[in-house]
This record gives structure tokens, C-alpha cells and sequence, in this order.
């Protein structure tokens, strides 16, 4: 287990405390009030990797989404207990270690790190605790233990499973309320040859709890023989012993709905805890609409993407669309979301270079604004706390424009305070000293300038001094950047060099 690396600064609570947060509760399929179980904290735990390949994309979309809602909870005053699991072992992870020669051990951990590298480099602040599953083989003997007690779960040949039928029988036995799946409509994934009923498996959809101890495979002592945990067991017993029987909110991707989530909820529930309050799924990064995954072929990874973009560019990326939202990749997507958080950085940094002199320490964040707060509070609407942020990234140009010195420090200190809670506020030590350390300051630099006539031109529109509205977009047309006028603003590009008519 690790435990989390040092202090990370969030805008002060202010009134944040006072407003509600609505969050869509997978299992009762509506917008909730969040009401932590114990006051003034808040219990989260996130189904982190199994890491058996380098991350891609699709991969820390989910770190990012939760990142952000545990930014929120943190910035609205509450202390939370976030855990992020590491599922160090897993039949997938021992298949890629056998085919690589390596042993598990050592190949679990090389891309452990991987991921712990790229949701640094994302800004993804690290969990409370960081189990793993093999470090917790302890508390699974106990939940197995408790689960036999209680009539649910049974030996046989070494293995332990979930009796499904007498769940299904419980008087509480609620299985299906997450994924809408039905008992008699689920197929054994687990075990599609039948191999189970040989070894004393009552019934088909029964799921392993532990699975008996096979040649060259790694495995634990318990009273019913070696073996290795199942992947359901695993999340259950972390969860319950770092966040207690019942804790708020349980959050992981779309994909882990079913089986695992599931199973999960059937196992802590047929143990008699309450388990979570809450239940939170994000959707997919897709291409061509299909989930990203490596058997499709169309995996990008985090480190190739860094090529292309800087982290925090990404991390805009990531988290732009709304967590339960399918997020269609494409370069041209990427770029886009690139130059909207250029913008952001442009005009603090304009700020900070033109009214502080450079000093950080005197450029204080101040206050979210109310549509910020509603958009957040209404389930993390992340794109309409964006499109917030860029109104008054326009706001505050326009005044350093009209020489309104007092209106673009308050604009500019509003938008820390809210890129801040998004993670990714450009004065941040970890994005300012990237930037500084060879960003692209290039387009940095222009699109400083660009903004600033930009500025010029909607205040001329706003004096009806067309004339020179149109003057300013011809000066710019003339050294090649195209402005177009949006429902959301004035956009500018670099205009293509294989239209020019020159």
C-alpha cells in the first residue's frame, strides 16, 4: 500500500460548503442529493488499474473524472477519504507475463509504475491509499469466512464461490439492481467449458471468490487450500476494511457495471455490509464509436499522446466532455481542446506578467462564480463549467481592452479559482514549470497577442464601430489567422496554407 505524497493546495471552500451537489446514481438510475454518511467527510473508493500493458487513453479517463469530482468535494469544505485500488493479480496480467518470459511480480510492478507516471503527469492527485489486492489476501479469508457463515458462499475442491441461488433467495438479495441483469439471464464468463461442475460448482453463474491453486500460478494459504483470489473478493474486502461497512461512493468505468460491480454489491450485501451509498460509472474514450481497448487494435497510449500535446493539455481533453459521456477520440479533438486551454493559459498568464509583475505568490485565486457552481453541482457538468471559464477569459480581456484594470483581476482570479478545481490552472506549480520547461511558448505568445485584438474587435462590436471590427479581423486574415464568430465567442485558427490564394 502507498499513501499519498504530499500536500496539495485547492481553492479555499468559501460558499461552496452551503451549496448541493446532485450526482446520478447508477443504481437508482437518478440525480441524488449527495449526502455524506458522516458529516463534513467523504468516503470515495475507485476500481484503479490492473496493470498489465502500458496505459492508454481510455485508461485514465477514469482517474482524471474522479479526480475532479474529489477536487469538488475537497473545495466545498468536506475531508475525503479517496482509495484507489491496484489489482496486482489477475488471470490477464499472469497471461501477458508468461508470454513475455517475465515473472508476475515483476511485470505487474514495471507497469504499475507506467500508470502511477501517467496520472502524475495528468495532475490526478494521489488517492488517500493506494491498496493492492495480494497485500489484503487477510481480509478476503475473513469475507469468505463471513459470507460461508451466513450461508452464501461454499468450498469445494479448494475454490470458494458465491452461491447464487441462495442470494437469489434472500430476502434482500438485490442482485441486478446496478447493471439491470437478472440471475436466470447471466452465462458462466468465468467458466465457459464447465469445468467448475467437476470440481464441485453448484451452478453456472456462481462466481469465484478463490480459485484453488493451479501449476506455476502464485498462490496464498487459507483454510480451504491455496489458491488466489477472485477480482469481485478483491474490491469488496479493500473496500470495506479502508472505508468501513458502509461508506458514500463507489465510482470506476462504464465497462465494470457487470459483472464486477455487481458481484461486488451481491457479496458485501450477502455479508450484511451496506456497502456503497453511491454508485458513479464514466463512460469510455471510443474511436469510430467502439470502446478503446488493445483486441481492437486502437489503443493510444499516454506517453505517445504526450508527444503531441502537453499533459495538461490532455487532461483538459480528458475531462471536457461530461464523465458519464462516451468521449469519441480523434488528433483533430485533441488539438482542439489544446488551443481552448491555451486561451485559459494565455490570458492568466497575461495577467500575471502584466498586473503582478510575474510574482505568483501576489496572483491569489478567488471566487468560483455561480453558474460554476451550478454547472458542478449539477452531477460535474464539466463542459458548462468550462464554457463559464471561457466567458470570463472574454470578460477579462475585453476589460484590459476597455483599461478596466480592476474587472480583469477579478475575472482572472475567478478563473484560478475554477481551473484550479478543475486541475488545471495554468499557474499550478506542476503546469506552470512545465510550460516553463519548453512548452509550446511559441503559440503561447501568439495566441497572447491574438486574444488582446480579439478584445480590440468585440469592443468595437459592442460600440458599433464596425469599421474597425472589420479592420482588426482583415489585419489578422492578412497574417494568416482566420477568425470565426461562434454561438460561443470568437474562435481563431491558423489558416490553412493550401488555401491561400497567394
Amino acid at each position: 500500500m502507498r499513501a499519498a505524497r504530499g500536500a496539495t493546495r485547492l481553492p479555499p471552500p468559501g460558499k461552496l460548503a452551503r451549496v448541493t451537489l446532485h450526482l446520478y446514481d447508477t443504481q437508482s438510475r437518478r440525480l441524488r442529493e449527495f449526502t455524506p454518511l458522516r458529516e463534513g467527510k467523504a468516503s470515495v473508493y475507485l476500481c484503479g488499474a490492473t496493470p498489465q500493458t502500458t496505459p492508454h487513453i481510455g485508461h485514465v479517463r477514469s482517474g482524471v473524472a474522479f479526480d475532479i469530482l474529489r477536487r469538488w468535494l475537497l473545495a466545498k469544505g468536506l475531508d475525503v477519504a479517496f482509495v484507489r485500488n491496484v489489482t496486482d493479480i489477475d488471470d490477464k496480467i499472469l497471461v501477458k507475463a508468461a508470454e513475455n518470459g517475465r515473472p508476475w511480480w515483476e511485470w505487474v510492478s514495471t507497469h504499475e509504475r507506467e500508470f502511477d507516471r501517467a496520472y502524475a503527469q495528468l495532475g490526478v492527485l494521489p488517492p488517500s491509499v493506494e491498496p493492492r489486492a495480494t497485500g489484503h489476501v487477510t481480509q478476503m479469508v475473513e469475507y469468505m469466512q463471513r459470507l460461508i457463515d451466513n450461508g452464501f458462499a461454499y468450498a469445494a475442491e479448494g475454490s470458494v464461490y458465491f452461491d447464487m441461488a441462495a442470494w437469489a433467495k434472500a430476502p434482500d438479495g438485490d442482485y441486478g439492481a446496478i447493471s439491470g441483469n437478472r440471475i436466470d439471464d447471466l452465462k458462466d464468463a468465468e467458466d465457459p467449458q464447465g469445468e467448475g461442475a467437476a470440481r464441485g460448482k453448484r451452478g453456472p453463474q456462481d462466481f469465484a471468490l478463490w480459485k484453488s491453486a493451479k501449476p506455476g500460478e502464485p498462490s496464498w494459504p487459507t483454510p480451504w487450500g491455496p489458491g488466489r483470489p477472485g477480482w469481485h473478493l478483491e474490491c469488496s474486502a479493500m473496500a470495506t476494511w479502508y472505508l468501513g461497512a458502509e461508506f458514500d461512493i463507489h465510482g470506476g468505468g462504464l465497462d465494470l457495471q457487470f459483472p464486477h460491480h455487481e458481484n461486488e454489491a451481491a457479496q458485501a450485501h450477502a455479508a450484511g455490509d451496506g456497502f456503497a451509498q453511491y454508485w458513479l460509472h464514466n463512460g469510455w474514450v471510443t474511436m469510430s464509436g467502439e470502446k478503446m481497448s488493445k483486441s481492437l487494435g486502437n489503443v493510444l497510449a499516454v506517453p505517445n499522446i504526450l508527444s503531441d500535446v502537453r499533459p495538461v493539455e490532455l487532461r483538459y481533453y480528458l475531462g471536457s466532455a461530461h464523465y458519464r459521456s462516451m468521449l469519441e477520440y480523434s488528433p483533430a479533438a485533441l488539438q482542439e481542446a489544446a488551443t481552448a486551454y491555451r486561451r485559459i493559459e494565455a490570458f492568466v498568464l497575461r495577467i500575471l506578467d502584466t498586473m503582478y509583475d510575474g510574482e505568483r505568490s501576489a496572483f491569489q485565486a478567488g471566487e468560483p462564480t455561480s453558474s460554476f457552481v451550478e454547472a458542478l453541482d449539477n452531477d460535474l457538468a464539466v463542459p458548462a463549467a468550462l464554457a463559464e471559464i471561457h466567458n470570463q477569459v472574454r470578460a477579462g480581456n475585453a476589460a484590459i481592452a476597455a483599461g478596466d484594470t480592476e474587472t480583469a483581476k477579478t475575472a482572472a482570479g475567478a478563473v484560478r479559482a475554477m481551473a484550479g478545481i478543475l486541475g488545471i490552472d495554468p499557474l499550478a506549480d506542476n503546469w506552470f514549470e512545465g510550460a516553463a520547461a519548453g512548452g509550446d511558448r511559441a503559440m503561447d505568445a501568439l495566441d497572447f497577442l491574438v486574444q488582446a485584438q480579439l478584445a480590440r474587435r468585440q469592443q468595437a462590436r459592442k460600440d458599433k464601430d464596425f469599421e474597425t471590427a472589420d479592420a482588426i479581423r482583415d489585419q489578422l486574415a492578412g497574417a494568416g489567422i482566420e477568425v470565426a464568430d461562434t454561438a460561443e465567442g470568437q474562435r481563431w485558427s491558423l489558416a490553412d496554407p493550401a488555401q491561400s490564394t497567394e
